[in-house]
């Protein structure tokens, strides 16, 4: 059996064997089975898998960060590719090397530090993808700019100000160690992006947003789980996987009221749940608070004290 992951998937959707083909030794024959697909709609989802598997490919080519040796501060400072991981998921970051190696005291910074790398990969990716557009004469196409190789043969280096991109194109005759006067010099319009997005926390009645802090992020991290595991027993109750509440508690390990309140958070406003999970509720509205909500969702505000949106 063939475990159902992407690569099963794009096993299944490029099967000849559903048109009544077999591959043989890298050749696709005429099979004695007969088709149970047609072949227009067979090329169709091949073509369109073919399609999406590509730009997977080149979204992890350009994740392996794509200026790596390109990238200064406005000091001079090299700026290294890192990466930091929070709740399962991985940011990618360029940072100036004295506040990596915690030299930020000692050696002179640069006015930014660190720099979100998807946000300025793109930036630049695009800026040069319409550089090139308007150039008659060049030798790297604006497809191969997502590759690392082909990019440095285009740039000598960019440098990252406060308030804007410096970057500097190799001159035509330039070798790719020289530090050419001839060198072209681009200004990019640019600031860095704010570190945390701003969250407008759902606030209780008579508080001021001054006041009011979002709730911890291991506690907001319990209740979404809590939230997607009543879903989840709610669903096998109504599709019949279940059939009464005690073989759901026999399968879970848990008492008849636990089964009952955590299918509660099931009948939850969808306001609620998308503040629940931005993070936008207020500290001290948990699970105990959400647990058996009333039915009518905008009296589950009113029982909270909550203003909604």
């Amino acid at each position: 059996m063939i475990p159902f992951g992407r690569g099963a998937l794009y096993y299944v959707l490029s099967n000849h064997f559903y048109i009544g083909e077999v591959k043989y030794k890298n050749e696709i024959l005429p099979g004695e089975q007969p088709p149970i697909m047609d072949r227009a709609l067979f090329e169709s989802v091949r073509q369109k898998s073919l399609a999406q598997w590509s730009h997977r490919t080149i979204a992890r080519n350009k994740s392996d960060h794509l200026l790596t040796g390109l990238l200064f501060d406005d000091a001079g400072h090299r700026m290294i590719p890192t990466h930091a991981t929070k709740a399962g998921v991985r940011y990618r970051y360029y940072v100036s090397t004295p506040f990596l190696h915690g030299e930020a005291k000692t050696a002179s910074a640069g006015s930014v530090f660190r720099v979100p790398a998807a946000d300025i990969e793109d930036v630049i990716v695009n800026f040069l993808k319409e550089y090139l557009a308007n150039q008659e004469k060049s030798t790297i196409s604006a497809v191969h700019l997502m590759d690392r190789g082909d990019l440095a043969q285009l740039v000598a280096g960019i440098v990252v100000h406060k308030d804007r991109l410096i970057v500097r194109l190799k001159s035509d005759n330039a070798d790719e160690a020289s530090d050419s006067q001839d060198d072209q010099s681009l200004s990019i319009p640019w600031q860095k992006p704010p570190s945390k997005r701003s969250r407008q926390i759902l606030l209780p009645h008579n508080r001021s947003r001054s006041d009011v802090r979002p709730e911890q992020f291991e506690r907001r991290a319990r209740l979404v789980s809590a939230i997607a595991r009543g879903r989840r027993w709610l669903d096998d109750v109504v599709s019949g996987r279940v059939t009464t509440v005690a073989q759901l508690c026999t399968r879970e390990k848990c008492s008849v009221r636990q089964v009952n309140m955590t299918i509660s958070l099931a009948f939850l406003a969808p306001n609620l749940v998308k503040a629940a999970v931005e993070g936008r509720l207020p500290r001290g509205i948990g699970i105990e608070r959400l647990r058996d909500p009333p039915t009518e969702w905008s009296r589950q505000f009113e029982a909270l004290g909550l203003n909604p949106e």
